[in-house]
This record gives C-alpha cells, sequence and structure tokens, in this order.
C-alpha cells in the first residue's frame, strides 16, 4: 500500500530537480568574464615611474610604463590649437578588432567607492590603442586625483580570460605639472603651417615687408628646436614693373639674401636650393600696385624625412 506522503514527496523532489536545472542553466548561459580569471598589470609603488620624455617647444611627451605590458602615453605638440593624444604602446599588438573599457578605479585607500566609466578604447589589429582627447584630458585629471584608469578586456588568444591594465597614480603629480608647463611653452604653430611659406619683399629691393618678416621670425624659431629639415627650396619673382633682365636679377638676389639667412639660422647651405624665375609665373595682375606687391614673392619649400 503507497504512502499517503509519496505524492507531495514526489513533486518535492521534482521541483527540487528543475530548479537545479534552472541555476545550472542559468551559470552556463553567463558571459564568459563573469566566470573568467582576471589577469592584471599594473606597476607598484616601488617601480610606478612617470617621466617627461619631450620637454621642449615642438612636443611634449609624458610615459608610463607598466610593468610586462607596454607603456602609456600623453604627448601633445606645437599647433595653432591646444591638442592632447593618449596612446598605449603596447608589447604585444592586438589580433583582433574589439572594445576595451576604460574606468576610474579608486585606490584602496579608499574603501566604498565604486569605479566610474570614462570612455571606451577600440583595439584595432595590430595597432597601438588610442582615444579622443577629451577622454584622454579625464584621465589626466582622475590622476591627479589619486585614481587608477583601468583598462579591461577579453584576451584576443584566451577568450575565457580578461585582462586589466591599469595606470598608477603613484608618483604622478609632479612630473604631470612639468608636463602641463611644456604644453603652455608649446610654439603656436607646426611644421605644416610653415613649410610652405610665401615671403613678399618691397617695390626695386630685397627688403622684405612687415608681415613677410614676422613669418621669417617664426621660421627662425621653430628650426632652433627642429633639426630634421632635409631640403629647402628657395624659388623668387619679380613684378614686371622695370626690364625683364633686371627683374630677373633682382629674384635671384633675393633668393640668395634668403638662403643666407637661412644659412645662419643653422641651417647647412648644401641643404638649400635656390632660383630666381624673374618675370615668369605670375600670381595676380601687373596692372596694379596691389598685384605687383604679390608678384614680388619668394616661395619657400621645407621639407623633412
Amino acid at each position: 500500500m503507497k504512502s499517503m506522503n509519496s505524492g507531495p514527496a514526489q513533486l518535492l523532489n521534482r521541483c527540487v530537480i528543475v530548479v537545479t536545472i534552472l541555476l545550472l542553466s542559468f551559470f552556463q548561459s553567463l558571459p564568459s568574464f563573469a566566470k573568467s580569471s582576471l589577469r592584471t598589470y599594473s606597476a607598484t609603488l616601488e617601480n610606478s615611474v612617470w617621466q617627461l620624455a619631450d620637454n621642449n617647444k615642438l612636443q611634449c611627451e609624458l610615459q608610463h610604463t607598466i610593468p610586462n605590458y607596454g607603456t602609456a602615453i600623453f604627448s601633445s605638440v606645437a599647433n595653432k590649437l591646444a591638442n592632447l593624444n593618449f596612446e598605449l604602446d603596447l608589447r604585444r599588438l592586438p589580433a583582433d578588432y574589439s572594445l576595451a573599457q576604460i574606468e576610474s578605479v579608486p585606490p584602496q585607500w579608499r574603501p566604498g567607492q565604486g569605479a566610474t566609466h570614462i570612455t571606451d578604447l577600440q583595439w584595432r589589429k595590430q595597432f597601438n590603442g588610442d582615444v579622443d582627447q577629451d577622454s584622454a584630458w579625464v584621465m589626466l585629471t582622475e590622476l591627479e586625483k589619486g585614481y587608477f584608469p583601468t583598462l579591461y578586456y577579453a584576451d584576443w588568444h584566451n577568450k575565457s580570460d580578461r585582462v586589466a591594465v591599469a595606470l598608477a597614480a603613484t608618483n604622478f603629480r609632479g612630473v604631470y605639472y612639468d608636463f602641463l608647463t611644456c604644453m603652455d611653452n608649446l610654439l603656436p604653430y607646426s611644421f605644416d603651417d610653415i613649410s610652405y611659406t610665401v615671403l613678399n619683399f618691397e617695390k626695386n629691393s630685397a627688403t622684405l615687408d612687415k608681415a613677410s618678416k614676422k613669418k621669417l621670425a617664426q621660421i627662425e624659431e621653430y628650426l632652433k628646436h627642429d633639426t630634421n629639415i632635409e631640403r629647402i627650396k628657395v624659388k623668387a619673382y619679380s613684378s614686371s614693373w622695370g626690364g625683364r633682365y633686371t627683374n630677373l636679377k633682382v629674384s635671384q638676389k633675393r633668393a640668395n639674401e634668403v638662403k643666407d639667412l637661412f644659412v645662419q639660422f643653422g641651417i647647412d647651405k648644401t641643404k638649400i636650393d635656390v632660383e630666381g624665375f624673374g618675370e615668369k609665373r605670375h600670381i595676380a595682375s601687373n596692372e596694379t600696385i596691389l598685384g605687383r606687391a604679390e608678384n614680388r614673392r619668394v616661395v619657400i619649400q621645407m621639407e623633412k624625412p
């Protein structure tokens, strides 16, 4: 004879089995990162080093080595506009296209505070990682506050592993303030701004007009800091006011005057090519004073490797 309690007992057992199956299904369906191990790369208190790698009027570069992983680089270059770049120079380049999340993680001595999201970094196969300018500034300000900007992503080869890469705030502030000072002293123009320059002259002379003297002063200042100029081409032209032969000689004189200035700036004369074209290749009408002033010009083209 069956026990009267067998029905409820069987029902309870079935419920337990169903719940167990559901729980197993739930854990199996969790994202891989929830079950994976986490590999962390970060400098310690003893080996956290921030350094100003470049400190001149053309470029400022703030570097932080992440042991066994790579180097975090914040940089800014001479330009008309303020600029900031962040690049993660990796020892092992990405093997796939994926996303990394960048979180600002509080230090251990601030318990109870959670991480905040800064941005997403797009990994590109075989390229270093980088972020936009606004996110780079946020990362710097978080470091200044003592927080650790940290990247989280799935390993490119072992998808069951998660990777955490932290920029340590230890020993950061002093070098960071030097970096800001360097940025303040950058030239307000770049090589692209001066690599093609047109100088104009006073009538019947090799004397530059006021605006051209200012342009030449900018070039002189730039060349004090950049020694990688490979070639300079100086091409001089005249208006058609006066005799053709005279204008040719005037243009040649202007070209050589500019060459002499570049030699004074420290450029090897063998790197400078000069040519005078006289009345050839007008860019404006010779019938007006303004037009003739435009035609009295020297075009400077500078090249780098």
